[in-house]
């Protein structure tokens, strides 16, 4: 086999056995906007809200105690959702390119 062949097969098992895999075209895409940029895990809703503004919606977790916060993000007309969690604390502990239903989804086959 070749190298190429090698890569695809590698790629393919990777993505078939992980369902929490993100497009990392999003990430380069979305780099520089504020809410992927500057949220970091710890920091507050209240430092998340001055940075995102409001969510265009807030949902309980249901695999762990906290909320979680839907955005929209926009860049040159493209659209894509992204999530940012908070634990029972109101303190960021992740975010990433689904929404938080997705996510909550993901994280209770774990």
């Amino acid at each position: 086999m070749n190298k190429h062949t090698l890569a695809v097969l590698a790629l393919a098992g990777v993505v078939g056995g992980c369902s929490t895999m993100e497009n990392p075209v999003d990430y380069a895409t979305y780099a520089e906007q504020p809410l992927v940029q500057q949220v970091r895990d710890g920091m507050t809703k209240d430092e998340v809200l001055t940075i995102g503004g409001p969510p265009s919606s807030e949902v309980q977790n249901t695999v762990t105690p906290g909320t979680c916060n839907n955005y929209i993000l926009n860049e040159e007309g493209k659209e894509q959702p992204y999530y940012v969690t908070f634990d029972a604390n109101g303190r960021v502990e992740g975010k990433g390119f689904m929404t938080c239903e997705q996510h909550q989804k993901n994280k209770r086959r774990l």
